[in-house]
């Protein structure tokens, strides 16, 4: 573990700093779920760890629309291109760093975070002890914090949650839970710490499990599902064959960014009352390499498509093929909106702009190609 050296009145580890920190009553009552600030915020303060992956930039854009630009706060490791600072704050935050999480929360006076610092499936396979301080070290330190300051507090779950021995078609909410990676394990420890934080100490602890997310405005991070957004840049930009590293029956649940945006931000308002879960299942929809093949080639009818599968396919294997989110339905109205036919139209339109390449329509020949 790593240790923080924060001043006289405070221990060597994290946890400790409860001790040092006037926050009120310290009963479980007074944190989370428990908080008249937390449930009654208009305008929330509101920051996002891991802003400038897939997630959060859509999510930063959402949310400013929604509760005002200056209250969402940007934050990563790296240094973030003019565009995003023209958008609204930015600040630098290490998860890895207690303090420098604490005094942000602090001096930020943060109501609400989103916790998307992570390292992905087939990316954490490859630094195990890298992806063990960014998932759990870091988690650990963002739980601590939610606790000591009241936060209303949301971190992603994923299919990767799950294992080869649980139910695939469909998986359900409450089943055996044993995944093979890394990042899953991550995500089942974050579920089931999450969900203790609740009961013991009243944190207001929120989680989706995702499925691929789907999305054209960035780059594809290395995920297991991210071939489902390589194709378009390969099919728009490239005249050899895309290389899948999946085999083509390989089914997968998958979601289009804006409905899973959409559904975060909902599970995010809905009142602590209504929800039976602290992580629930959403879902868009479910398909394979070769169906989504067939359905790029309505844009481009020449696209070739060559099979490969490489590691991630053992990891694909373990996971679900359709997730069953009836109890996000039933508990808080969850809806899915983009079925395959406007995923890959929009996906098109997107893709297309962000290349600077003219509009495709269906049928048309080639791009690029």
């Amino acid at each position: 573990m790593t240790t923080l050296k924060l001043g006289r009145c405070f221990s060597r580890t994290a946890p400790s700093l409860a001790r040092c920190i006037t926050t009120g009553s310290t009963t479980g009552q007074d944190y989370g779920v428990g908080s008249s600030r937390s449930l009654q915020l208009d305008n929330p303060r509101i920051m996002i760890t891991g802003s400038l992956g897939q997630l959060g930039q859509g999510l930063a854009k959402v949310l400013r629309n929604k509760y005002g630009r200056d209250n969402v706060i940007m934050s990563d490791i790296v240094k973030a291109p003019k565009h995003i600072h023209d958008m609204g704050p930015y600040l630098f935050a290490d998860i890895l760093d207690f303090k420098n999480l604490q005094e942000i929360i602090v001096n930020e006076g943060v109501d609400w975070m989103f916790h998307f610092s992570a390292l992905l499936s087939a990316i954490g396979e490859h630094d195990v002890p890298l992806a063990i301080k960014v998932n759990i070290q870091g988690l650990h330190n963002v739980m601590e914090l939610a606790k000591m300051y009241s936060l209303k507090l949301f971190i992603p779950s994923t299919i990767g949650a799950f294992g080869p021995e649980s139910p695939k078609n469909p998986t359900p909410d409450f089943t055996i839970q044993r995944p093979k990676t890394i990042y899953g394990v991550a995500k089942v420890h974050a579920e089931l710490l999450g969900e203790y934080y609740y009961h013991r100490f009243g944190v207001d602890f929120r989680s989706l499990r995702l499925p691929g997310v789907i999305s054209g405005d960035t780059v594809p991070g290395g995920g297991t599902t991210d071939y489902a957004c390589s194709i378009f840049d390969h099919a728009l930009t490239q005249p050899d064959p895309f290389q899948c590293y999946l085999r083509p029956d390989t089914r997968l649940p998958m979601i289009y960014i804006d409905d899973c945006l959409r559904a975060i931000v909902e599970m995010m308002e809905v009142p602590a009352a209504d929800l039976r879960m602290r992580t629930y299942n959403i879902a868009g929809l479910s398909f394979t390499p070769q169906e989504l093949t067939e359905e790029v080639k309505r844009y481009i009818p020449n696209l070739e498509v060559s099979y490969r599968p490489d590691g991630r396919q053992e990891i694909a294997d373990s996971w679900p093929q359709v997730f069953d989110d009836t109890n996000a339905r039933n508990d808080w109205g969850w809806a899915h909106r983009y079925d395959m036919d406007k995923l890959v139209d929009i996906m098109f339109q997107v893709v297309t702009q962000r290349l600077g390449i003219r509009p495709m329509h269906k049928g048309s020949a080639s791009a690029g190609r």
